[in-house]
This record gives C-alpha cells, sequence and structure tokens, in this order.
C-alpha cells in the first residue's frame, strides 16, 4: 500500500467531491474546439486568441482554462498563456479516452445520479433519465441519434479489435455454420462473413436488435448467408435451436447477472453435443496488462448497475470459471489477453 499524508489524501479527496464539474470542463474543452486549438499551437496560446477565436468571453476562457490547470489539462507559461499537458492531449485525440468521454457523458451522466437507488432496488433507475425501458437493451433502437451513437460507438470499441485475433481461433475448428448469440448490429457475423465466403451465421437477439442487424446485413449484401431468430434469452421457454457447429457470444454475457448467465448458458447447453465448442469473448477486470483498462471496466460495471440492468457487471476470470463450470461447461482453452486487446475468449464444451 502506498503511503500518504494526511494533505495528499485530503488533495484526492478534493478531486472526488469536484469531479463531475471537472469532467464538464473537459467535455467542453473537446466539444468547443478549444483543446485542438491549443494543441495546434506548439509554443503555446493566448488566452485572448482563444477569446477572439471561439467568440467566449475572457471570463469564460480563464475559466475553464483554470480548471484544466487544475485537472492537468493545461498548464501556464504565464498568466496569459497557455500550452497542452500529455493528460490534455489524451483527452482530445486518444480514441479509448474519447469513446469513454463521450459514453458517460451522453450515456451515462445524467442517469448516475441514482446509483444509490440502483444499489439498494438492484434496478438499473438512472434509466428513467433516457426512456421507460425494464432495461436499456429494449430501449437501444428508440435512443436519439448521439446518445445511440456514444453507446454503440463504447460498446464497439470494446470489441472490435479482439475480432482480427478472434477469427483464427474460431475458425479452426472448420464450422459451416456459427451461431451469434447477442450478435447486437451484427458486426461479428459480418466479420465471419468476410473472413470466410462459405460460413453461414445466425444471430440471436432482442428483436429490435435483429431488425437494426438485418437491415446492416441488407446492406452489406450477407441476406443470404446470414439468418436471424429473435429471442428472449432470459424467458426460459424460448429455446435455442439446434444446428451449431460453433456457437459465439462476444461481450455478452457481462451484460446479465451471474443467475442470467447461468440460464443462457443452460440455454446453449440443451442446443448442442459435446463436441460443440462454446467461445466466451470478454474483458475481465482481474486479466489486464494496464491500470487504464481495469479502471474503466470497473467503472463500467457501474454503467451496469445504473443505466443498463441494474445487476450485470464486468466480471473477473476467476468469477467467471465458476459461473462456467456451474451451467455444465468445462473451459478447454483460455487465449487471454489475444493480440493487443484487452479480451480474452475461454473456449467450452459441453460437460459429457
Amino acid at each position: 500500500m502506498k503511503k500518504q499524508s494526511i494533505l495528499e489524501a485530503k488533495y484526492e479527496a478534493q478531486k472526488l467531491a469536484f469531479a463531475p464539474y471537472y469532467f464538464q470542463v473537459v467535455v467542453t474543452l473537446r466539444k468547443t474546439g478549444i483543446l485542438t486549438f491549443i494543441h495546434s499551437k506548439k509554443k503555446g496560446v493566448s488566452i485572448q486568441e482563444i477569446v477572439d477565436k471561439f467568440k467566449i468571453t475572457e471570463y469564460g476562457v480563464r475559466t475553464l482554462l483554470e480548471a484544466a490547470e487544475s485537472a492537468g489539462i493545461v498548464d501556464y507559461i504565464d498568466e496569459n498563456n497557455v500550452v497542452i499537458t500529455k493528460v490534455g492531449y489524451l483527452v482530445n485525440f486518444d480514441q479509448m479516452t474519447g469513446v469513454n468521454i463521450n459514453f458517460m457523458n451522453d450515456v451515462c451522466y445524467d442517469g448516475a445520479k441514482h446509483l444509490t437507488q440502483s444499489i439498494q432496488n438492484d434496478k438499473p433507475e438512472g434509466l428513467k433519465e433516457l426512456g421507460n425501458w425494464d432495461t436499456i437493451y429494449e430501449g437501444l433502437s428508440q435512443l436519439p441519434d448521439q446518445i445511440k451513437k456514444s453507446w454503440f460507438e463504447f460498446d464497439h470499441f470494446y470489441s472490435d479489435d479482439a475480432f482480427p485475433y478472434a477469427l483464427p481461433i474460431v475458425f479452426e475448428d472448420n464450422p459451416n455454420c456459427i451461431f451469434d448469440i447477442g450478435g447486437n448490429t451484427g458486426k461479428w457475423s459480418f466479420a465471419c462473413c468476410e473472413y470466410n465466403p462459405n460460413v453461414k451465421m445466425k444471430i440471436f437477439d432482442l428483436p429490435g436488435q435483429i431488425n437494426v442487424a438485418k437491415a446492416n446485413a441488407e446492406e452489406k449484401g450477407y441476406l443470404d448467408r446470414i439468418d436471424f431468430y429473435p429471442i428472449d434469452l432470459l424467458d426460459a421457454t424460448q429455446k435455442i435451436p439446434k444446428g451449431a457447429d460453433v456457437v459465439w457470444m462476444s461481450q455478452f454475457l457481462d451484460c446479465f447477472s451471474e443467475t442470467e448467465i447461468i440460464t443462457i448458458l443452460k440455454n446453449v447447453h440443451q442446443a448442442i453435443d459435446s463436441e460443440t465448442p462454446v467461445y466466451i469473448l470478454e474483458t475481465f477486470v482481474d486479466n489486464q496488462k494496464f491500470e487504464a483498462a481495469k479502471y474503466s471496466l470497473t467503472a463500467t460495471s457501474l454503467y451496469f448497475t445504473t443505466m443498463a440492468n441494474g445487476n450485470s457487471k464486468m466480471y473477473r476470470l476467476t468469477h467467471m470459471r465458476k459461473i462456467v463450470d456451474a451451467a455444465g461447461f468445462d473451459i478447454v482453452i483460455e487465449y487471454p489477453l489475444i493480440g493487443n486487446s484487452y479480451h480474452t475468449i475461454l473456449k467450452c464444451v459441453k460437460r459429457k
């Protein structure tokens, strides 16, 4: 444990106390383009230049930049000139940071204040800030465009980078038909169709997501190779059909509670034989190379609590192993941190 003086601890406590305002300073500096402008001036930029460029009062500019200095986003060269820092550069230009900021601001920010009630009630009480649904998944296709854009960019960022490394692993088994469970907008199925010209796909998801995936497949010309199966996988009476050579779940199980995951996996269990591999792709909190990734994933659990469904989270690998075992599967191979991503693949088979 790092030793910390009481003064250092008090400073850290104030960062937490005022975090919402400092976050909105970041949002404002990004949205207005001020950070981009400061970065373009390698030797620094004057307050007056920013005032003239963005037609914001000197009061407004100084208020933002003083907060930005406290947050480590800019440094003052002197009283009237600033330069961007490494943190400021990453806040403005790093893809992961940008995706996280937009997701937090557009999807989660208003609902975050409902965390206490969400924890107490085991429900996503913050979701009411977006719409009247039991879970966010029911309302994804109905979200306003900007919120929807930020949600999908976040979702895809933490899955798409893994696909090039996952495809050779999945196709080692030479599947003719892959079941894409929780296929969402169809990105994994499209990647499979591009990777192998003969494979057939079947996407399983809620009707709203199925409609989006079908429209995307039509646009890409894959309707002859992809079937669509609307299903509520939390309804135990709705059975996954047989016929899969491979079952794939990409960052799908983290959307559910432990009990719900077992329900879904048991549904998969009844649909396959002991030779059919089941691949689970997830970003496990306890299996990350970098603290920034672990920190982001831990925060994502709070989104699940307040906005998504109130009872799911980013799981630990040690925890997921127990869940998979409880559903009647054995993990035969673990592919940890494939490629340069944050992801682990678990290859599972039905226990005989």
